[in-house]
């Protein structure tokens, strides 16, 4: 019987060790209880994983949610389910594809048009290590979906989002933005050979340059703006790494690391935190590591890489060409469309 005592006593140091790592990186609930009755809520990506529970989240505390969705019948199902579960009415699906701009234009003129204000836009939609490809408009996807898209969609969004100051923007970044790189000579991988991770990662840098540069450019106009790496989070996300890869990974990996990761309702807690409370009202130009401020890289600080950034962002989703007076923007007609056949959110 003492043979079995060692190993069985080292199992249980590391699993013990496990779980109280896990602890530690999970962060918790959100601990502010505010409720945001009367406002409203966009978030991407919301059928599932992390948007799914912050649009939960934020529905049970009595916020008008608009989800924006590439897949609208998992969307429809979702936001079933929400209200369902919530009993909240005002939770609605809605189409956006972040790997189109026509889609994304669209989807923005509708919240225009249809919704009265916009208090939270919670950029969580993204893609993870995928294999090569581009979007309908030949960007890299990972770029193309995790930043540009973005970066479109809150621009389109600003109006709305300054009408309805102190209002909040929340972009989910990751840990990964650490070994992110710009390079801004090939950011959609044409002229090297792609290398999906590191893709991967400059889009994550790409998130938290762009935080920092739009806080300093919404000073004084009651936008606030902050990043946030929500954890190691148990979703969708991950199904292009190498851990369901193999069948080594999934077998033997898997089970101790699923040990360290957390389910989907705790990762949102983040996103929830930097929503709704109270000690976030003014704060802007952060990055946080689950629900603490922590610094960035120093690649993220580098404030002249965010405003060439920005410019470079600009003229590839064509806000540049919005922004000269007096030139013609070939997505006008686009938007214009779009005014005309956008149904209605309201119920």
């Amino acid at each position: 019987m003492s043979k079995y005592i060692l190993p069985v006593s080292v199992f249980g140091t590391v699993f013990g060790a496990a779980v109280l790592l896990k602890n530690h990186v999970t962060g918790g609930p959100c601990p502010s209880k505010a409720t945001i009755k009367g406002k409203t809520v966009v978030i991407t990506g919301a059928n599932t994983g992390i948007g799914k529970e912050t649009a939960r989240e934020l529905a049970k505390r009595g916020g008008r949610i608009i989800m924006g969705c590439r897949d609208m019948e998992k969307c429809e199902t979702a936001a079933k389910e929400i209200r369902g579960k919530t009993l909240n009415p005002y939770v609605y699906a809605c189409q956006l594809d972040l790997a189109s701009v026509k889609s994304i234009r669209e989807f923005a003129e509708r919240i225009k048009q249809e919704e009265e204000r916009v208090d939270v836009l919670i950029n969580n939609a993204g893609v993870m290590r995928c294999p090569a490809g581009k979007t309908e408009d030949g960007f890299d996807m990972q770029f193309g979906v995790n930043h540009l898209g973005h970066f479109l969609l809150t621009n389109l969004l600003l109006d709305k989002l300054k009408e309805s100051a102190p209002s909040r923007v929340i972009n989910l970044a990751s840990l990964a933005h650490i070994v992110g790189k710009i390079d801004f000579e090939d950011l959609n991988w044409e002229k090297k050979k792609f290398d999906t991770k590191q893709a991967y990662c400059q889009s994550k840098l790409a998130n938290v340059l762009f935080t920092r540069e739009l806080a300093k450019r919404l000073q004084g106009t009651g936008i606030t703006v902050n990043a946030v790496h929500p954890g190691v989070v148990a979703t969708e996300l991950g199904r292009h790494t190498g851990l369901h890869q193999s069948q080594f990974s999934s077998s033997v990996l898997s089970p101790f690391f699923s040990l360290l990761v957390k389910s989907p309702e705790l990762g949102a807690q983040p996103s929830v935190y930097l929503a709704v409370s109270e000690e976030m009202e003014g704060v802007t130009g952060r990055y946080y590591d689950v629900m603490t401020e922590k610094e960035p890289a120093p690649l993220a600080l580098d404030e002249e890489a965010a405003r060439r950034l920005w410019e470079v962002s600009s003229r590839l989703v064509g806000l540049e060409e919005e922004g000269q007076s007096g030139k013609s923007n070939p997505t006008t007609e686009v938007q214009s469309k779009a005014a005309q056949t956008v149904p209605v959110l309201r119920h």
